[in-house]
């Protein structure tokens, strides 16, 4: 770009950012998540009937653990079986939590509501996760409240194995659903809501060894009309929830994200084309779950496929999944799960008694440009350090602690003190044929996030990384709240770049902290014109 074509830029205080960065390279921080389990109190908590500053204290020590790693999220199960680890207007107090289903801390404390607190204060994500479907787990030995759903509405589930499940195919059921998810983000400040791989339940074998039927043909009957078999009709019950639940979550915060962890498999190879080279128990054909459909929709912000199985693994080998999975998530950030529950000093080298094997899982994952991340499965595994893992996370694959500042290569720290980049526009040279045509919106906004340190990022309306002949530089907009203002003049303004890229450091002692604020971001022509703003992007400070 020619000197002449620069405007000049106007430094003066503004009290929202202390800590600003110019970088010369597009930089990706990868999502480094950890699951924490609670159903049948796998993970959290470590046993029944703990006080309240137990429960706190047991929380702390999770969040501690996963920040000391160099995690930047949790996903924790906050609805195991219909049940609630929060307060909840609607569903009963889980068992898991206080030692009798119904029965609230005590003394009382909101368990989500600290939670969040305690993570966000350690820069990381929470993310809400929500088994939808399980109502029961293990029918015969679960102490179940007279006013828990399945007494309420008997008529929405089935049984099947040893758990009871809400029926997919029942409307009302799906949208009582919906409105328990819809409730949880409306009142809570969390970053995201989750769901595993538990969609239609996993096949079970009768004595006979023949699979047995799922016990919803009724159901079928009444509300399968318009579908030539049940398990097209299945399908579309699970495409409706997630349609729904994605919807639902734009409407009320659009900032959180919905994201969604299937099975490693969506399908065999052998049984479609465009499946994968495994042997393994496939997502569409077994729980339902079309998970390609949801990603070409936008219907999930990310996917976290469970690739749980050993680099050449004979049925279904970490190598292929994961190759499979990059040339299948239609832009969607693609999240890869890892198995730390299975390494086992116990087991064969070539597998899961090898430490290697997680690492060498990272190295491959992280040579796909479309592997955004990693999460852990599961807390508990991870919490005993198995072969070392803890330490090689540490100290090499999530070597850069998530609260530390991370400089892409050449950046420049303009100051410690914060400022607002103004523009002012009388200092344009402007061609003699006045040009009153404004340049296109830049496109591709996103945000990324490690501990403290948020980067925007984006594309020229023609697809160019950086400028192009009608692109003289970039103004990136941020106000409070999520409604865009129909002017946006230099009190919003926040910087001017001439890069397309941005990055700045949140401080917990800001008294905006925790706020959601609104970043859109305008393309300037030469001629001093300025486009309309981008797609919005929400980040909570």
């Amino acid at each position: 770009m020619s000197t002449k074509k620069i405007a000049k830029i106007i430094f003066s205080f503004l009290i929202i950012f202390p800590f600003l960065t110019f970088s010369q390279e597009k930089k990706v921080p990868e999502f480094r998540g950890v699951w924490v389990t609670t159903v049948k109190m796998l993970d959290y908590p470590s046993k029944r009937n703990l006080s309240s500053e137990q429960l706190k204290a047991e929380y702390i020590r999770i969040a501690d653990s996963c920040l000391a790693i160099g995690a930047n999220a949790i996903i924790f199960q906050i609805r195991p079986a219909a049940d609630a680890f929060y307060d909840s207007p609607y569903e009963l107090w889980s068992e898991w939590l206080t030692g009798r289903q119904g029965r609230a801390p005590d003394p009382y404390f909101d368990p989500l509501e600290f939670m969040i607190e305690e993570t966000h204060k350690r820069g990381m994500e929470f993310h809400a996760w929500i088994n939808p479907y399980r109502a029961i787990a293990t029918t015969g030995h679960a102490n179940i409240a007279p006013n828990h759903i399945t007494k309420l509405k008997p008529q929405w589930f089935f049984d099947y194995d040893v758990n009871r499940y809400f029926d997919p195919g029942i409307p009302e059921a799906r949208q009582y659903i919906v409105m328990i998810i819809s409730d949880i983000v409306r009142r809570y400040d969390i970053d995201g809501i989750h769901f595993d791989d538990y969609f239609y339940p996993y096949p079970v074998r009768n004595e006979q060894n023949q699979i047995i039927d799922i016990p919803d043909y009724n159901t079928y009957k009444k509300y399968g009309k318009g579908f030539s078999n049940i398990k097209d009709w299945r399908r579309n019950n699970i495409n409706m929830l997630v349609m729904e639940v994605h919807d639902s979550i734009q409407a009320i915060k659009p900032w959180v994200r919905f994201g969604i962890s299937p099975p490693g498999v969506w399908r065999n190879k052998g049984y479609d084309p465009e499946g994968s080279a495994t042997l393994g128990l496939a997502a569409y054909d077994w729980l339902y779950a079309d998970v390609l459909l949801w990603l070409q929709h936008r219907w999930v912000d990310y996917v976290a496929p469970q690739l749980y199985w050993e680099i050449g693994h004979p049925r279904a080998d970490f190598n292929v999944l994961v190759n499979w999975w990059d040339k299948h998530t239609y832009g969607v950030d693609l999240y890869i799960g890892l198995n730390i529950n299975g390494i086992d000093a116990t087991r064969q080298k070539k597998d899961w008694g090898n430490p290697n094997q997680v690492p060498r899982q990272i190295q491959i994952a992280n040579s796909y440009s479309s592997v955004k991340g990693f999460i852990l499965y599961r807390y508990g595994g991870l919490s005993k350090n198995p072969l070392g893992i803890k330490d090689s996370l540490r100290n090499n694959y999530f070597k850069v602690d998530s609260q530390q500042v991370i400089l892409a290569q050449n950046s420049v720290v303009v100051d410690t003190h914060t400022y607002v980049i103004e523009l002012d526009t009388s200092s344009f040279v402007v061609d003699s044929e006045i040009d009153t045509i404004a340049p296109k919106p830049p496109i591709n906004v996103e945000k990324f996030r490690i501990g403290n340190q948020i980067t925007i990022v984006w594309d020229d309306f023609d697809g160019n990384i950086s400028f192009s002949d009608t692109s003289n530089f970039f103004i990136v907009y941020a106000f409070e709240g999520k409604k865009i203002p129909e002017t946006l003049n230099s009190s919003l303004r926040y910087k001017v770049v001439f890069e397309n890229h941005m990055s700045f450091e949140r401080q917990n002692k800001w008294q905006i902290f925790g706020k959601i604020y609104t970043f859109v971001v305008t393309a300037v022509d030469n001629a001093a014109n300025e486009s309309k703003p981008s797609k919005p992007v929400y980040i909570r400070l």
